[in-house]
Formats: C-alpha cells, structure tokens, sequence
C-alpha cells in the first residue's frame, strides 16, 4: 500500500481490533471517512497527487479491507439485475478475488503487458466492470465502446488505437470476426458467453472459473495511462482522448462525494452505456465514497421498466441523460413509490427546466444537473445544497478553474456569451486528458492562450452560474450521443443517390436535438419518390456506420450554402433550423 494511504489504514484497523492508547482507554482514530477525505482533498487540487497511484489497489483493496473490519455497511459494493430473475451481487472482497482472477486471464491466456491496449465492447454485463478493474491491476489500458459500433468502426478504432486484445459478447463477435484480418495488432480476441466455444476466441468465463485468485497488482504511476475513449469531432474520424491513471482514478473523487452525494450507504445507478465516458465516471464515483453501483442490463431503454425497478430495489440515487428524464416524466408518476430515491442527477446534454419542474413536482425529489466532457472530469454542477436556478448547469467545480472567454483567449465579463474555458496554465490540473494520442495538431488546437477550450458557448451570470448556449462546432448531442457530422455525411456519400450532403443538429422535443441531413441528389436519382428515397438513405447509413447516426430528418435540396472557397456553410443550415 502506498505510505500517504498505509498510516491511515493501519490505524483504522487497529482500532477494529481494540488498539488502545497510553491510558487503556481506545485512542480517536481515523474512520473510513477520513481515508474518503483523503481522496477528496487531491481531487479538489488541496492536496498534491501521490507520484504512484492504482485505483485497484489504493481504492478497492482499502476498502475491501475496512469492509472485512466492519467499517462499511452490508451493502454490497456491485450489484446487476437482468429484469428476469438473474442477480449478482459483490461485496469489495469479492470484486477483489474476481478482479485478480480477470487479471490473471489478461496476463495469462491473453498474454497481455503493462501499457498494452484493450478494447472493451461489452453491454452492461458484469464482465464490463471485472474487466475494467482488471485492466487497472495489470496496467492495461481499456478502451471501451458502444455496442452499437458497425464493421466500419470497430476497424478504425482497433486500427487506430492498435488494441492487443478485444472483449465482447455473442452478437457483435461476427463484427469483430469480419474486419479482425485486417487489424494486425489483434493478437486475441476474449467472449463473454455461455455457449460453446467460437473459432478464433477465447472463452472469458470459462477462463475466469479456472483461473487462481493470487495476482500481484501492478504498481502504475499516477500519470501513467489508463483509458483511451474515442470522441467525435466535426472533422476528420473520431480522436483518440487518453486519460491517465489519476486524473480518473482521483479525479472523480470530490464530484462523487458533493454533487452526486454518495457515502458509504448508498446504492447508485446510471443508466447510461457502457462505452461512454459517465459509466466510468460512475465506477470512479462510487466506489471511492464505499457506494454501492447498481446495474440493470436494460437491452433497451425502456420507461416502465426504469420505473418498476426505482420501486422495486433499494435505489438511493439515480443518474439519467436528460432524454430518459424526459419519457420518464411523460408516464404517470404517481403510480409508482420510489422508497429509498433521495437523490437525481442528469448530464450528457442540455436540461430543460420544464423537466425538472416536472420530476421534482412528481416525485419530490430534485434534478441536479452536471456538464463534463471525455476531455475533462466533471467542469460545472449544482451540487446538493446550493441554490439551483433552472436551466443553469451549475457553478465550477474544483480544481477547476472555468472561465468564458472570446476567441483569443480573453476572459469576457459576467453576462458575456463565449466559450467556456478551463484555465490550463501555469498549473495544467491534474484530473484533464494526457493528449489526443498520436493528433498533436488537435490537441495544440484545443489550447489558446492560458486556456483549454470545451468546444461549447456559454454565458456565466454575476453569481458564478454557467449557462449553456450550444456548441462553437458541428458536433450534434442527441440523447447524450456526440456525433460527428463528417461520420454521417461520409456514409451518405458511399450512396449512388448522393451527390453532396450536410448533416446538421435540429431541434426535436424528445432528444433535444437530432441529426439531419441536407443532400443534393445526383441526376439519375431527381425524380425517385422523397418518401421512399429517404427510409433508403436511412437505412443505408444504419448499414455503414453506428445505427444511432442515421439521419432522423431528411431534406433534398438543389444546392448548399457555402463559402467563397467552396467550404460548406454548415452553421447556416444550424440556424435556419433552430430559428424555426
């Protein structure tokens, strides 16, 4: 154990076991609170970062231990329900025991090494999170993804990223087995299933059943990487976003502790998809604070069943995207009685306050918004107890330094919009992304002046609260999904029908906001029926990239705005749409 962590520890432990002071009397000792307290004073940046740091080790095997001396509640520490009967549930020790048998399989069979890169593709199943922690021991860096992920872009990524291995389950192996001969950095290719053995594949539950339960964790540096996510942008493929094993491992600490609220009692579930930044968030949330995380395989997002398992099970806090608060609060409510519910949270886009005042009317319990980006931890939020002005995203959080600033870097004055800006200079904080891997150029672009720019606009009031205005870029953010117009648009253009199209965001009232597109069509395809032409061209892009691209609104036009240079005019057809 590492020393800032191992005098605190021990003295919790010896007080467990009667340890007594000059007097026979036992002395005050630290309790699991302060080892937290620790944790959340270098998240906020009041305390340096240990030059060595392993979430694993430092974090889950500390509690696993004050868990075996009584000081946590019998909650478990990971709990899954699949909606049909199955469940597990995990204290600390025995994600502990799991975690190390996983790594042993990485290490093992897969033959994986420190730094090594590992693509998670997993549905929200228990393996995802095994997986997760055993990358941490072995020093694997993970890169998880959506299952939604096509052909296409399981190639780009894993060509990329040039992952050494890839997890998945039953029904996205066929994609992997499809493109894996043109990806030479595959070496294995590990599935989660019940069924027999696949071709090519190695068999995870198998593996972790035979699998011993001794692994040394590996002792990793703070900075040293830990994740890589792929995130969308409005030109080019999809960048590479590497964050290290502290800015996540630490960095995630404080907001657990003040915005989401959490202790040590607490049974905490986010819907949200494996593959996206907010299911680590959670994992590096909860389990410092001693939570609870609560999974629900939920194959489809579905309100009713959110609904009956708020009712059913001891939930004590809940985190959606705006978009499933929103279909929620379209249901009667008051069918339901949430007993244990005392605290909601939402992220991942835009908040409409007649959303809030809805859930809050319903049930009476508030809706506390945050903002972040994969770049970032979280930047903003209206954490429990401060003054909520609807519609706002909240105030800084700490280290956070977060400004508006005009294009040249400049901080504008309160009531100003521009773009919202984390002060990276003189002190980067430690809790902010490594680098776009291997893009230099995109990450030297995102910095101007003394400052990271988000990408988004905003305006900060005279009491410091952040108002959220859109994005300064193309990127559309439906129901919490960042999609690239160029993504989109590519996949158009591998149709006979297109000759050039523009992908925009456009308002919708479910989503927020949804993509559509704005095509040109060639001669040959002018006189086809709109109708038909358009659940073709929608089709067509579910087939060539992730389905939840495809354009939900489609519009034929006979030309695009553009400029003297011939660029398209995107941010025209952005306006004309939310002019509307």
């Amino acid at each position: 154990m590492r020393p800032w962590l191992r005098y605190m520890v021990l003295q919790v432990l010896r007080n467990s076991r009667g340890f007594c002071g000059s007097r026979g009397q036992p002395t005050p000792l630290p309790v699991p609170q302060k080892i937290v307290a620790t944790w959340e004073a270098i998240s906020l940046g009041r305390q340096p970062v240990p030059e060595y740091f392993n979430f694993a080790h430092d974090v889950l095997d500390v509690w696993s231990r004050l868990e075996e001396a009584g000081h946590r509640p019998p909650n478990p520490a990971f709990w899954w329900v699949n909606g049909t009967g199955a469940e597990i549930k995990w204290s600390f020790e025995e994600l502990g025991k799991q975690s190390r048998k996983a790594a042993n399989v990485l290490g093992g069979a897969c033959g994986l090494q420190p730094g090594d890169r590992m693509m998670l593709v997993l549905p929200r199943l228990p393996e995802w999170w095994l997986v997760s922690v055993a990358c941490m021991r072995t020093g694997v860096v993970m890169i998880p993804g959506v299952t939604q992920l096509t052909e296409k872009d399981l190639k780009y990524r894993l060509q990329a990223s040039r992952a050494k291995s890839i997890i998945t389950s039953d029904s996205l192996a066929p994609r992997v087995d499809a493109i894996s001969a043109e990806c030479p950095s595959l070496q294995t290719k590990l599935l989660v299933s019940d069924s027999d053995s696949r071709p090519g594949w190695l068999n995870f539950r198998e593996l972790l059943r035979e699998a011993p339960t001794e692994h040394n964790c590996l002792r990793t540096k703070s900075r040293d990487p830990l994740a890589i996510y792929f995130t969308s942008g409005t030109t080019g493929a999809p960048k590479m976003v590497e964050h290290s094993q502290s800015s996540y491992g630490l960095g995630f600490v404080a907001s657990g502790r003040r915005w989401v609220a959490l202790t040590e009692s607490d049974i905490f579930w986010n819907t949200t998809d494996t593959g996206w930044v907010k299911a680590a968030w959670t994992l590096f949330s909860a389990w410092p604070n001693g939570a609870c995380i609560f999974v629900h395989e939920l194959p489809r997002v579905d309100a009713k069943v959110i609904l009956n398992t708020l009712s059913t099970f001891p939930i004590t806090t809940l985190c959606c995207v705006p978009t499933i608060f929103r279909l929620l609060v379209q249901e009667d409510l008051t069918r339901y009685q949430f007993q244990s519910l005392r605290h909601c949270l939402t992220g991942g886009e835009a908040l409409n306050p007649d959303v809030r005042e809805k859930w809050k009317r319903q049930t009476g319990v508030e809706l506390y918004e945050g903002y972040g980006q994969s770049e970032t931890v979280v930047i903003c939020a209206n954490p429990k107890g401060m003054k909520i002005k609807s519609g706002s995203m909240g105030k800084a959080v700490p280290p956070y330094d977060v400004q508006i600033v005009d294009d040249e870097g400049n901080v504008l004055p309160p009531g100003e919009e521009g773009n919202v800006a984390i002060r990276i200079r003189p002190t980067r904080p430690f809790c902010f992304f490594n680098c776009y891997l291997d893009n230099p150029e995109k990450t030297a672009a995102s910095e101007q002046g003394d400052f990271y720019i988000t990408g988004d606009r905003a305006r900060m009031d005279k009491d410091g609260y952040f108002w959220f205005m859109g994005r300064n870029d193309d990127v559309i953010n439906s129901s919490s999904y960042r999609i690239g117009p160029v993504e989109v648009e590519s996949a158009l253009a591998e149709h006979p029908a297109v000759l050039e199209s523009a992908v925009v965001s456009s308002p919708d009232p479910i989503r927020g906001e949804v993509v559509k597109a704005f095509i040109v069509l060639t001669p040959d395809y002018s006189s086809h029926d709109p109708e038909a032409l358009t659940r073709e061209l929608q089709e067509h892009v579910k087939r060539v990239t992730a389905p939840y691209k495809y354009p939900r609104k489609v519009a034929f036009v006979s030309e695009l705005p553009k400029t003297v240079s011939g660029k398209i005019q995107r941010s025209k057809l952005r306006s004309q749409e939310w002019r509307k």
